[in-house]
């Protein structure tokens, strides 16, 4: 079976990248820099640390979203079975995509496929800040994803006291990738490079980038890319790297007066434009 993130040319047509038609939204010159309030320390156990030829990358995987597949991602890293592997095929103002033993597309692990976690139940609880209310859905952030939902009117007529909830395809998320079959997923991924919305519901996001965007825009681009190709050399949880070596990293929290106040921000910039993805989730490593 290839395992390759299949999309069609009607499909790529139809997802023009929104980062790509508008300059990204930058702060006010006056605006105050984050408090020590503002910012929360992600779990170690959730930090994805990619150390490719170009540069570290850092994603933050969010169980939340998909459980099954952020356990199976802990278990390939932490077996090495992600090390040395290639970023096979890399669309510019798309994704990359890695994570195949044969470094072409068409492998997997020796793991079960994954049943596919598309969309997730949010309720109450789950942490969600709100960036804008759609009427019959809503945009805004768990932790550092962008995630959209129905809703929350609806909390209440449902058995579970939940709605249905799915991430958006903003630059840096990342996904799995699979075959024609929903459920089709195993162990390769993809980084999202730029906005593609016609992914949303289609492909199961488990996490975003929270540092190292500018390393995935510059892995070599190919479809299939041509040798040589850019690698994984060393791929780690957070929690795994001795205590010597482990970078320190922070990132801002999305219910801090600070990230509300950018959400205004960029909501009176953008007007009837606005686009959660133009909202940027700043990071600090050491």
């Amino acid at each position: 079976m290839i395992r390759t993130l299949s999309l069609t040319a009607a499909v790529l047509a139809m997802a023009a990248p929104a980062a790509a038609q508008a300059p990204a939204a930058k702060l006010p010159a006056t605006a105050p820099a984050p408090s020590a309030a503002d910012w929360r320390t992600p779990n170690p156990d959730d930090l994805l640390v990619i150390d490719t030829n170009k540069g570290r990358i850092i994603v933050e995987m969010l169980p939340e979203a998909a459980p099954a597949h952020v356990q199976r991602l802990r278990e390939l890293t932490r077996a090495g079975f992600y090390d040395g592997r290639s970023f096979f095929r890399v669309i510019d103002d798309f994704m990359a995509q890695t994570g195949d033993p044969e470094d072409r597309g068409t492998g997997g692990s020796d793991k079960p496929d994954l049943t596919q976690e598309f969309q997730f139940r949010l309720g109450p609880d789950a942490g969600f800040v709100q960036a804008a209310d759609q009427n019959v859905a809503q945009v805004g952030f768990i932790k550092s994803l962008p995630v959209k939902s129905q809703s929350p009117m609806l909390m209440a007529m449902t058995a579970d006291g939940k709605v249905s909830a799915w991430p958006l395809f903003c630059p840096g998320v990342a996904a799995m990738a699979r075959g024609q079959g929903e459920d089709s997923a195993n162990s390769q991924f993809f980084l999202m490079r730029q906005t593609y919305p016609s992914l949303e519901r289609r492909y199961t996001g488990w996490g975003r980038v929270v540092a190292g965007l500018d390393v995935v825009r510059a892995i070599k681009v190919g479809e299939p890319v041509a040798p040589p190709q850019d690698k994984m050399d060393k791929v780690r949880i957070l929690a795994d790297i001795p205590a010597s070596e482990r970078p320190k990293v922070r990132v801002i929290d999305p219910s801090s007066a600070w990230f509300k106040a950018e959400i205004e921000s960029v909501r009176a910039r953008m007007g009837e434009n606005f686009s959660v993805c133009e909202i940027k989730v700043p990071s600090e490593v050491k």
